[in-house]
């Protein structure tokens, strides 16, 4: 039985809904990077809205439309173009990767405009910055799972430590394989906007015993002892931003924030803040984020990095939209 591809779903505007306002392209819409004009001037229409591009991770790095996918021809190839950088009239910076989709000629047959944060009708977007090479890496940032600085991990000895101390060979306690050595931590500073704001857990909130911030993707592996989410299962994940209800778990925006990937020889649990969370998950979406000798030692030597235990135990979001789900969580897992 073949298998099941995690399915990566984007909030994106169709390229129409951008266009150029003011400058060398003025009314033609949003387009690939070689045919971008910096200082142009886009504004989002007013009836424009975001849709859902569901993609899977195809052959290598090449991503292909999910077969559900609202938006796009399912199968068809999608390519990273760009990663562009708007400036507002307020000096506000605005992130949007560009995403080309391709027929089986090769022939463009849609561009998508994904914003790395909110954008606004009736307000003028000045194109500032093209970069074509670094779209690859700010799409794997959105999908590594990362802890801020001030994280406190758990070892092997039981000794907790910031999270911005350890280095490679360090060992870690693991839920499912004792000890465990660190392979490489990644870091990065970005703006903590959009997709890239971090979700904040207040101290206790999950039996956390200190504030624990992560990116909203990062899932945390909760044990009930009774089956309040109606899971049918008693381990569970669940991502931090399902969780999210304005008081004990909420998103902060503003400013930036530094983050951290740990990455083992497997795909493991382990503990932060005194609670169990995933390490990195290194698949063909973040893996331009190791640097090249360690991207090339490392190829086909990480199994641990597929399918595993972990595998099937995420929670539906459905089962988790309701203000009270971290604290069903917490009193289902009271120690």
């Amino acid at each position: 039985m073949p298998t099941e591809r995690p399915v990566i779903n984007l909030a994106v505007h169709r390229a129409e809904d951008f266009r150029a306002t003011e400058g060398a392209r003025r009314g033609d819409p949003l387009e690939h990077a070689d045919a971008l004009a910096p200082d142009d001037v886009y504004e989002l229409a007013t009836d424009a809205r975001a849709l859902r591009l569901a993609l899977e991770m195809g052959a290598g790095e090449s991503l292909v439309v999910a077969p559900d996918s609202p938006l796009g021809t399912p199968g068809a190839t999608v390519f990273l173009d760009s990663c562009l950088t708007f400036m507002d009239s307020a000096g506000q910076v605005l992130e949007v990767l560009v995403l080309v989709e391709t027929d089986r000629a090769g022939t463009v047959r849609a561009v998508h405009a994904h914003p790395l944060d909110r954008v606004a009708p009736r307000t003028s977007y000045t194109l500032v910055n093209v970069d074509p090479g670094g779209a690859r890496r700010r799409f794997a940032e959105l999908g590594c799972v990362s802890f801020s600085r001030g994280t406190r991990i758990t070892l092997a000895s039981g000794e907790q430590r910031p999270i911005e101390t350890l280095a490679p060979g360090d060992r870690l306690l693991t839920r499912d394989d004792g000890a465990q050595e660190i392979r490489w931590i990644g870091r990065s500073t970005v703006r903590a906007a959009g997709a890239f704001a971090p979700i904040v857990i207040a101290a206790g909130a999950l039996h956390n015993t200190g504030e624990l911030v992560v990116s909203p993707d990062h899932r945390l592996f909760v044990y009930q002892r009774e089956d309040a989410l109606g899971a049918g299962r008693p381990e569970v994940l669940v991502r931090a931003r399902h969780l999210v209800n304005g008081t004990t778990v909420r998103r902060r925006a503003g400013g930036f924030v530094e983050y951290f990937q740990l990455l083992l020889d497997c795909h493991q649990i382990i503990y932060a803040e005194g609670i169990a969370a995933e390490s990195m998950l290194l698949d063909a979406r973040n893996r331009p984020l190791l640097p090249a000798p360690l991207d090339r030692a490392l190829a086909n030597r990480l199994p641990g990095h597929g399918d595993g235990a972990l595998r099937g135990l995420e929670v539906r979001e459905t089962l988790l939209r309701r203000p009270d789900a971290a604290e069903l969580l917490r009193r289902a897992s009271a120690r």
